[in-house]
């Protein structure tokens, strides 16, 4: 067994909580029309998103999920980590950049450490 740390970073679970509690409260209309199945299906599409979306950290890399997918990137694909604007993006050795979904900026620190690197700053 390998004694590796993963840090999840998720959005706050509030968003679950009032997306689901929109569905519970659109449950009715159905009764009225299915043609009011839309506004049941965006609040249970938000609610499975904010459960689900995020990014997963280790020693290995990262794993950024999504409402439908995932995609896992090895730390050696990694040039740097770009902080813009509250949100934090991997900048790649070929040049594109990744969003961490649910990373903010505050959050350096601890996806720093569990990636087992160190910190190097570059002006």
């Amino acid at each position: 067994m390998s004694n590796q740390v993963k840090v999840k970073f998720r959005r706050s679970a509030a968003i679950a909580v009032a997306a689901a509690i929109t569905v519970i409260g659109a449950v009715p209309l159905l009764a009225e029309s299915l043609w009011f199945l839309p506004v049941l299906l965006i609040p249970l599409a938000v609610t499975v998103w904010a459960w689900r979306a995020g990014t997963d950290v280790d020693e290995g890399g990262f794993t950024v999920r999504a409402l439908l997918g995932s995609r896992r990137f090895p730390w050696a694909a990694v040039d740097g980590l770009v902080a813009q604007g509250g949100s934090v993006q991997a900048r790649l050795a070929n040049g594109h950049l990744v969003t961490l979904n649910a990373v903010r900026a505050d959050d350096l620190p601890r996806l720093i450490k569990a990636s087992g690197k160190e910190l190097e700053k570059t002006q």
